[in-house]
């Protein structure tokens, strides 16, 4: 008995192991191609009938299908055979006991009581191939959402561009964002996204991000976010009490984007009702709280024809592009954080929508909130007290909008473009 629960209870959930590893190697990557081509055939349906590639999407997602399918089969052979064989074992260590029972002639009883006690001894040792099984798939898992946390950044050291160290509190009252020699590298080899970038967000001031596309506005929101990882130094948020945490990953990360979060590329709404997607910045808003943050974003009419309680189809389906991105503004008002990071929030939105949207951001009562948005539109941004213009990744000018019209360089090409394309749209409205 002892020879077989050993033989049960280590080879065989060993071997189980074993052949689980091995065939999660070859169903992992056969399970992401066929989430990536489903992912597309959901959210890409409408370009994809567009160009009539409907059917090679889903020719291609089936043949990855069969394919996981196949795989996953084997698999599954592979570990009933595991269970067979600790079943197997089970019965053999049985026969063991009665021939030997038969043999010392134990009698009927004593033999029928051994066999039974020897069926039962196995009963403990039986799941544990499947629990091997299931704990390789447990740790690699785990494994997985470890990497997505991220271990805590450390404390100030060579790489970190001399940023001071942090505790692990929350910052309390006004908060201070510090941008020291930020950079970030999307591959190695590559040019950087954002190159050596310094800046001192203070509080209270509203901050505007302009520069052409690719120039690296979203990454230098991503990495205020804490959802960018820096190559070089690195972003510090500090409170009037001098406690100071470092964006980032792992748990200082979290406690970094309760007090400086908002809108970020590609805003996401969920299969929920409106007042579902907007409470999710805050479930304990009320009715008034909720309005004033539609208000702020120009859905107030929008809101009022839909009614509180219309679902929202998944990734918005349901919505216009321009919709979308207000409903995601909307939230992230609501949230109201120390600092308030708005990414393009008036892509997708006519002329005058969006200067409206830019106009009523800009008349709430600052206090000691930061915002810090990213726009392409410079009309408007007279109100705003700070412009950073970015280019290639770097910083290239600073100072608000008087200051930079009136020095050469990007901003005031863009003023000048801008001015000049709503004077021929004027026109060529007058002539209609």
């Amino acid at each position: 008995v002892a020879a077989g629960l050993l033989t049960a209870a280590l080879p065989v959930p060993a071997a189980a192991a074993a052949t689980a590893r091995r065939w999660a190697r070859r169903t992992a990557p056969a399970r992401a191609e066929l989430a990536a081509l489903t992912a597309d055939l959901a959210h890409g349906a409408d370009d994809l009938a567009a160009y009539g590639a409907t059917g090679r999407a889903r020719a291609a997602a089936a043949v990855a299908a069969e394919r996981l399918t196949a795989l996953e089969r084997r698999r599954a052979r592979a570990q009933a055979a595991a269970t067979a064989l600790a079943v197997l074992v089970q019965g053999l260590t049985v026969l063991a006991v009665v021939l030997l029972a038969r043999r010392h002639d134990a009698g009927q009883v004593t033999t029928a009581v051994l066999a039974l006690a020897t069926l039962v001894g196995f009963e403990p040792v039986l799941p544990l191939p499947r629990a091997a099984e299931d704990w390789v798939t447990a740790r690699a898992a785990l494994r997985r959402l470890r990497g997505t946390a991220g271990a805590t950044p450390d404390s100030a050291d060579s790489s970190s561009g001399g940023l001071p160290a942090v505790t692990g509190a929350s910052p309390a009252g006004p908060c201070t964002v510090r941008v020291e020699d930020l950079t970030v590298r999307y591959r190695p080899g590559a040019a950087p996204a954002l190159d050596g970038v310094g800046l001192v967000l203070r509080p209270g001031r509203r901050i505007a991000v302009v520069g052409p596309s690719g120039s690296g506005k979203s990454t230098l929101l991503g990495a205020l976010a804490g959802l960018v990882t820096a190559e070089r130094g690195g972003v510090v948020l500090t409170g009037a009490d001098g406690r100071a945490l470092r964006a980032g990953a792992g748990p200082e990360g979290e406690a970094v984007r309760r007090v400086m979060t908002g809108l970020v590329t590609e805003p996401y709404v969920f299969h929920a009702s409106l007042r579902d997607n907007l409470a999710l910045a805050r479930p304990d808003a009320g009715d008034a709280e909720l309005a004033e943050a539609l208000a702020v974003a120009g859905l107030t009419e929008w809101a009022g024809r839909t009614g509180w309680d219309t679902v929202l189809r998944e990734d918005g389906g349901s919505v216009s592009g321009g919709q979308l991105q207000r409903v995601a503004l909307a939230r992230a008002v609501l949230r109201d954080p120390a600092v308030l990071l708005l990414d393009e929030p008036t892509e997708a939105l006519d002329p005058e929508t969006a200067d409206g949207v830019t106009a009523r951001l800009l008349a709430r009562p600052a206090g000691d909130r930061t915002t810090v948005w990213v726009t392409h539109r410079l009309s408007g941004l007279a109100a705003a007290d700070e412009i950073v213009v970015l280019e290639e990744g770097r910083v290239t000018q600073h100072g608000t909008h008087d200051e930079l019209v009136a020095r050469p360089g990007y901003y005031r090409d863009a003023w000048e473009c801008e001015l000049l394309a709503g004077g021929l749209a004027g026109v060529g409205a007058g002539r209609d």
